[in-house]
């Protein structure tokens, strides 16, 4: 995304009013500057002439999946329909799916939400009330099936090939998670997780680095900060960071 300024000088000599031969209407056109701002967040795919990335938010429609700019998809199958891997996501339940910005998700991550839990209290999980036909008598009453809540993703969560997230996971903000990871608890911020079940590989910095990066929050920056500080954002330095204006 860029924005062209242009500035217009016109200079028109007196005497060419009274005689046009004596002077001349000059028109001038400066260019001032080009500010690049990176990619267009309201783009459904940045990249030109490479569709399987797909900036999400602009394609998702179900108000319980929300979406933060600049977070994409890879896929080279349909990378607008992200909703197909979010999996039974009914709207009767009402949980949602919040996905922070600056998130890269490589494909086939997958999202199972709370719709796909069966009642685990009896000696028989199968789901017999559903096919009716005076099998409904044992539907599970409210408060009976299992919920974890809303699934929510940080910022700048960078989530592996074909990874699977439970219902009510919390990944912390800057976290890794491993393709093929099955993650089924809270990721902390700047942490790398792997496995199935998904377990802590390592912290991604010190402790005192990660509560600076929490505090700086730089995915909340205005664009224009955040593209003045790209090499700052990218490297290590937390107290060149800790600077950005």
């Amino acid at each position: 995304m860029f924005r062209q300024n242009f500035a217009f000088k016109g200079a028109l000599n007196s005497r060419s009013l009274a005689d046009p031969s004596q002077g001349a209407l000059n028109l001038v056109f400066f260019k001032l500057e080009t500010v690049l701002y990176g990619a267009d967040p309201n783009a459904k795919h940045p990249m030109k002439g490479f569709p399987q990335i797909c900036f999400i938010r602009n394609t998702v429609s179900n108000p319980n999946i929300i979406i933060g700019e600049y977070t994409y998809y890879d896929d080279p199958e349909d990378s607008e329909d992200f909703e197909r891997n979010v999996l039974y996501h009914f709207p009767f339940i009402g949980d949602r799916l919040i996905i922070g910005k600056f998130c890269a998700l490589a494909r086939g991550v997958k999202f199972i939400m709370n719709g796909a839990n069966h009642k685990l209290d009896g000696f028989s999980t199968y789901p017999f009330s559903i096919f009716g036909n005076g099998w409904e008598t044992v539907m599970p009453q409210a408060g009976e099936l299992p919920y974890k809540g809303d699934t929510v993703i940080g910022n700048d969560v960078w989530i592996g090939y074909e990874s699977v997230i439970m219902p009510g996971v919390q990944v912390g903000h800057g976290a890794i998670i491993a393709a093929k990871s099955v993650v089924v608890s809270h990721i902390p911020p700047y942490t790398v997780f792997g496995g199935n079940p998904a377990q802590q590989i390592r912290q991604r910095f010190d402790a005192d680095v990660i509560q600076a990066l929490l505090d700086i929050a730089w995915w909340d920056w205005d664009v224009g900060k955040i593209t003045r500080n790209l090499a700052k954002i990218v490297s290590a330095d937390i107290a060149a960071l800790k600077h950005c204006e």
